[in-house]
């Protein structure tokens, strides 16, 4: 009986609970540990999360197309527009002067070259057989008319020249009369420019007996710079007579689109520097040239003027 005693008191003093309360608690305290560690593993992933949401969500909708187009279309349309924008200065910030030289040999040219519907000079040479039915046929319909005045040419007399042309033999009355005497042949001129002259424009001296007959008649001076050594607007201007000079002949070569290319020659010149002056000639690809160009060069915004708005 005393062995059954200390038996019964070791289970006391043991706590006296069975084996499996003790399994209960050691799976309780792996149960608190597990969800100890699922809290801090969510408390360290959601930071992360939204680390890597948040730029996500703000680049989201630059991703998406209706973001994306708008965002593209602001960015595009300047640069697309950049070399339109300077519209505005082709478009007005221009003057073009063309003079139609060798005028004179029939109607149909001045007739044709009206029909353009802009604003041409018609330089008449007064000896050929139609240049008065010309200058009156032009200045009835509002263009402007000048002298084609005939000059010696360098080879002279080999290169050949109307015989009312005006030559550095001569003394200088006889120069002041024939140029008087072209005035007399073309009606309505309000200017004139030298038909060839390549020898005759490099002389001051005989030019000045020129320019003299124009500043009595209140007239000015274009210098078509047959000679790059030609003192006709430098002597011109020491006159005090109104003056310019030709920046591009349109058609020494006649070919339409060669014609065309130098016409864009003159348009880039007057937008540039505000105004040019262009020279050709009555040819059939002139003509069709001018008549095709510059309608189309209008609406851009280049204004066609008689010469003499050019003149200073």
């Amino acid at each position: 009986m005393a062995k059954k005693g200390k038996a019964v008191n070791r289970r006391k003093s043991s706590g006296g609970r069975p084996p499996y309360v003790a399994l209960l608690v050691v799976l309780a305290v792996i149960v608190v540990v597990v969800l100890l560690l699922e809290q801090t593993r969510k408390k360290v992933s959601v930071p992360e999360q939204k680390k890597v949401e948040t730029p996500l969500h703000l680049k989201m909708p630059e991703r998406t197309a209706p973001a994306q187009q708008p965002m593209s279309t602001a960015v595009a349309a300047p640069e697309k527009k950049e070399p339109v924008e300077p519209a505005p200065r082709p478009h007005g910030s221009g003057t073009v002067a063309i003079i139609i030289d060798d005028m004179g040999t029939n109607v149909s040219e001045v007739r044709e070259l009206l029909a353009i519907g802009q604003p041409l000079t018609f330089s008449v040479i007064p000896s050929l057989a139609k240049a008065k039915a010309v200058a009156e046929i032009a200045h009835s319909a509002g263009a402007e008319v000048m002298v084609h005045m005939p000059m010696e040419p360098q080879g002279y007399p080999k290169q050949r020249m109307e015989k009312i042309g005006l030559l550095l033999s001569m003394d200088d009355a006889e120069v002041a009369q024939r140029v008087k005497g072209y005035f007399q042949t073309v009606p309505f001129a309000v200017g004139a420019n030298n038909h060839m002259g390549s020898r005759f424009t490099e002389d001051a001296g005989k030019m000045e007996t020129v320019l003299t007959v124009l500043k009595e008649r209140g007239m000015f001076f274009i210098d078509s710079r047959t000679s790059p050594a030609s003192v006709g607007l430098e002597t011109a201007r020491e006159l005090g007579v109104k003056t310019a000079a030709r920046q591009v002949f349109l058609d020494n070569v006649q070919d339409d689109a060669l014609i065309r290319k130098q016409l864009q020659q003159a348009v880039s010149i007057a937008r540039k520097r505000g105004s040019a002056i262009a020279i050709c000639h009555p040819h059939p690809a002139t003509i069709r040239a001018l008549r095709g160009a510059l309608p189309g060069i209008a609406r851009e915004g280049i204004t066609f003027v008689h010469v003499s708005k050019l003149v200073r």
